[in-house]
């Protein structure tokens, strides 16, 4: 009976099929919803289920031991007529290689050959791989722990006001730091670090920096270091140092040369603590956007990083809790 009357409202109502359709959806987007969590708004949710919800992946870490430290003292006076002071600061005795005009192309073809070919670990490595192309080269022996300024200078005969026009086929200084004893290498994962550093000529005035540092592993990797946008204090000049017009050219002669990275449009507050409760010590770091802003109790509750608002893909802790108890135990 109930089949006779199913097909009777059938042939009599087109409605019927689109009706039993709409259903069929209906319940399939219930589903949908209910399995990814969707169904009940966040803001109903209880506080257990809201943070397990929030909870962005945390990047595995290793922490590796850096032998290399390069500053650069006076970037105001440094210029390839005039030459730069460089400060290595190493924890073993190490060889400060400096290349005047190395060409870009053979110095990533070197860095490729670190990873398929062989490996880094002394100057005459990477000259290998550069095959001599650079226009002049200098070399210092760098004690451990010695902090002394070393002078780098084009020699006069170079003939050599600049490198040209943008975009480059040379940078204008390469850094390259090795171990010196062989023993050093075998117990160190980072065997060399190299950093690229603009220094200002005739033809392109923006301020001496370094623009790139490369780690060179001893597995074969490279890891290219990246600046992290702290809310905490720190010794180095700040961009608000400078005046709106060199921080204004600096800017647009990066972009011109394809150097400019994205800046946070918010400038970050001189606290030490979270920018969430102000109460935490800032500890992680969040990705892609590496601004370190958040504390160990608020990490947990963002997946959009609250200085910028960029989506947060993975995250990292400055420092373990257990260092942080060491810490805290020592400033007591």
């Amino acid at each position: 009976m109930a089949a006779v009357f199913l097909v009777t409202l059938y042939e009599y109502s087109p409605l019927f099929y689109i009706t039993v359709v709409f259903v069929c959806f209906l319940v399939t987007s219930g589903l949908v919803l209910g399995w990814f969590g969707l169904g009940v708004p966040v803001i109903l949710r209880n506080s257990e289920e809201a943070e397990s919800s929030t909870r962005v992946l945390k990047k595995r870490m290793r922490q590796v031991k850096n032998p290399f430290g390069l500053e650069i003292p006076h970037p105001a006076t440094a210029s390839v007529t005039k030459g730069i002071t460089l400060t290595p600061d190493c924890l073993e005795d190490c060889i400060l290689t400096c290349y005047w005009g190395c060409s870009v192309q053979k110095l990533h073809e070197a860095l490729q050959k670190h990873v398929y070919c062989f490996r880094i670990k002394t100057p005459q490595a990477l000259e290998d791989a550069l095959y001599s192309e650079y226009l002049y080269r200098q070399q210092y022996f760098i004690k451990k722990n010695d902090k002394e300024e070393k002078y780098c200078q084009l020699p006069e005969d170079a003939q050599v006001v600049d490198f040209g026009p943008v975009p480059r086929s040379r940078y204008p200084l390469i850094a390259l730091l090795t171990l010196a004893d062989e023993e050093d290498r075998e117990i160190y994962d980072i065997i060399s670090m190299v950093a690229v550093i603009h220094i200002p000529d005739e033809s392109y005035r923006l301020s001496c920096r370094i623009l790139y540092q490369y780690l060179l592993l001893a597995q074969g990797q490279y890891h290219d270091l990246k600046q992290l946008f702290m809310s905490a204090n720190s010794t180095a000049p700040s961009p608000s140092d400078e005046s709106p017009g060199e921080r204004s050219t600096d800017r647009s002669l990066l972009e011109k040369a394809g150097l400019a990275e994205d800046e946070p449009e918010l400038h970050e507050e001189n606290s030490k603590d979270c920018v969430v409760c102000q109460n935490g010590t800032v500890n992680w770091v969040l990705l892609p956007c590496r601004h370190a802003c958040l504390c160990d109790g608020c990490i947990k509750y963002f997946q959009q990083c609250p200085m910028c608002r960029q989506f947060v893909q993975e995250s990292f802790p400055l420092c373990s809790k257990k260092e942080q108890d060491e810490d805290d135990s020592t400033h007591i």
